[in-house]
């Protein structure tokens, strides 16, 4: 299954049938930093709202596709919101993956790719930080791959998704 999450104000997107949309619009609390569902009720977070099941709509995914507005060379604030909600995709406990420290996976590790489109201005510092973030968070989350691609605007990030998934589906 694949999971799309994005920021963009306008929800069209060209997307296939079957993949699950979660639209950061920031309608939702913050993490509290409780540890509770990484704890006390694994994958599920107390805070009764939109959130809730971050962690299993992440988790439960063999592809995950981001779309966020570039923030200083990270997410937006509302895409920033679900992933520090969805903690809960890992474990307390560690264990090595790749000859480093990381916590153990919940859900195992994933064929996938945990693409991420960027828009808006970004200055080149601002793309290797990118980069270096998608690609660490890909490996907390069990990918076999990560890729960004950045682009000037939200609309232009529309065709290339568009051209992506098209080029998908054919292979």
């Amino acid at each position: 299954m694949r999971f799309i999450l994005h920021d963009l104000k306008e929800t069209e997107l060209p997307l296939p049938e079957g993949d699950r949309v979660f639209a950061a619009n920031g309608k939702y609390a913050p993490c509290q930093g409780c540890f509770g569902c990484w704890t006390k009720h694994p994958a599920e977070c107390y805070l009764k709202d939109s959130l809730r099941y971050a962690c299993r709509m992440l988790g439960e995914a063999d592809e995950v596709i981001i779309i966020t507005e570039n923030c200083y060379g990270q997410y937006s604030p509302e895409v920033k919101n679900f992933l520090d909600r969805s903690i809960g995709t890992s474990t307390p406990l560690s264990t090595y993956r790749g000859r480093q420290m990381h916590h153990t996976l919940r859900y195992g590790k994933k064929p996938g790719t945990m693409a991420v489109y960027v828009y808006g201005d970004t200055t080149e510092q601002e793309k290797k930080t990118f980069r270096y973030l998608v690609e660490r968070n890909a490996i907390n989350e069990g990918f076999a791959n990560s890729s960004v691609t950045f682009a000037e605007s939200a609309e232009k990030i529309r065709e290339i998704l568009r051209a992506d998934i098209n080029s998908a589906e054919r292979k």
